[in-house]
């Protein structure tokens, strides 16, 4: 179901939560299912209500990014990742993250340890990651893992013990804390092993053995305070996995009623209605139907100089065959288009652009062959060229039809099997392991409920 979701209104002196809030909702990048909002607020506010805080306004918000992430502001605001609540088994486990970001709040450690600008660079940030700046995605998790870092091991310990009580007295098992701990770290080490990437959520990994420890006595020294009957769960956490989006689209891009689309990237780009559109890891090409006319493009690396769009064909490429020349837009791209000299009468026109994007050169061909109309090909070139765009987090979402899915192992499953059957090409089995609590070397067993990629 999507969610209705309105603006916060924001005082002068509104805190960066509600302005990060605000900046996420005007970029698309809440996470638009409201069973999913509705939920992580239902487990929010029960913890809440055990609290120091109860009657304190809380805002609980799922964000939609990939990564695997949790953040809280002084002003109230926690705001969760879809990407983090794939890894959990549990709401216990979900509640254990809850409750250690309200436990930061509590302890006031936002304030004492991470600026209102260095959040509402976070904000910035992963905004730009939404709508198109494929050169912020190492940046905002750059800037969101050493921001939200600053926290101190005194104030990650503090932050646990508050979210261990809280836990306690809302009813859910402290082990699940240690058992979201170990996903997360898990997670950890799957990122910096299979991926080469870094990790992002700051404060359960612990980092470092003394804090696993004193958590781990912290837990079983709060054993004998677990309620007697503990209070069912908010909803059946298993029940809510099936539809929850998973990941970004392929590195390779798909092709939507003519449209390329290439999520890591962050682009976009329109073919002539009608015509057949493949794509490559490097190149994407546009066929007409008859034969006639070709488009493609494809992307570089920028010059080691600085030079303009024209100056990358004549002299990078080193084009001297170029004639009437133009200088481009293509939303908030600058480029040059110019037509290729062609000797004799075939083929008929041969067309080129460039635009540069961030940390790319994107070079544009076509021809056209001798039976076509060139004013009609002329047109549709131009229009292709500068249909260029970044992709919003709407475009985003039309394109990932990956989602989470739950199937019953059979004897004989192995991860390597499951994955065999899932769209992710590239670590899959990996991923299926992490995901469902097995990393590094776990397999299925017959009649477990496993979570898979579809």
């Amino acid at each position: 179901m999507l969610v209705a979701l309105a603006t916060v209104p924001v005082p002068a002196q509104a805190g960066v939560g509600a302005k990060m809030y605000n900046e996420f909702l005007e970029k698309g990048v809440i996470y638009p299912d409201e069973e999913w909002q509705d939920y992580v607020t239902e487990i929010g506010e029960r913890l809440l209500a055990v609290s120091p805080h109860a009657g304190k306004t809380y805002t609980f918000v799922v964000v939609d990014q990939p990564t695997v992430n949790a953040w809280a502001t002084q002003d109230a605001y926690i705001f969760v990742t879809r990407g983090i609540l794939a890894f959990f088994n549990s709401e216990d486990e979900l509640a254990g993250v809850l409750g250690h970001e309200i436990g930061h709040v509590i302890g006031n450690h936002i304030r004492n340890s991470i600026s209102r600008r260095r959040l509402s660079e976070i904000a910035g940030f992963l905004g730009a990651f939404a709508t198109g700046s494929s050169s912020t995605v190492g940046l905002a998790n750059t800037v969101t893992a050493t921001s939200l870092a600053e926290y101190g091991r005194k104030n990650e310990l503090e932050a646990d013990e508050i979210g261990t009580q809280l836990i306690l007295r809302a009813g859910y098992d402290p082990r699940a804390l240690l058992a979201s701990i170990q996903s997360l770290q898990d997670h950890d080490n799957f990122q910096r092993t299979v991926k080469n990437a870094p990790t992002i959520y700051h404060g359960m990994l612990g980092s470092h053995p003394a804090h696993n420890k004193r958590l781990n006595d912290l837990v079983e020294q709060s054993q004998h305070l677990q309620l007697v009957e503990l209070p069912e769960p908010e909803r059946d956490f298993y029940a809510m996995l099936p539809g929850l989006r998973f990941g970004d689209d392929s590195a390779i891009g798909i092709v939507h009623d003519g449209v390329y689309y290439h999520g890591t990237l962050r682009l976009k780009i329109a073919f002539p209605k009608g015509w057949n559109v493949l794509a490559t890891s490097a190149e994407v090409f546009g066929n007409e139907p008859n034969g006639e006319g070709t488009m493609s493009a494809k992307r570089t690396s920028l010059p080691l100089e600085a030079q303009t769009p024209q100056q990358y064909l004549t002299e990078t490429l080193r084009r001297d065959d170029l004639e009437n020349g133009e200088e481009i837009q293509a939303g908030p791209y600058g480029g040059y288009l110019a037509s290729i000299k062609v000797p004799g009468e075939t083929p008929k026109l041969r067309k080129i652009a460039v635009i540069y994007k961030e940390n790319g050169v994107y070079v544009f061909n076509g021809e056209l062959k001798d039976k076509g109309d060139p004013a009609v090909f002329e047109k549709h070139f131009r229009d292709m060229v500068t249909s260029f765009r970044p992709m919003t987090a709407d475009d985003l979402r039309l394109i990932n039809k990956q989602s989470i899915a739950l199937v019953e192992a059979r004897p004989g499953d192995t991860y390597a099997k499951l994955a065999a059957k899932m769209p992710i090409k590239v670590d899959g089995e990996e991923t299926l392991r992490v995901i469902n609590g097995h990393h590094p070397r776990g397999e299925p067993r017959a009649g477990d409920l496993i979570k898979v990629i579809q």
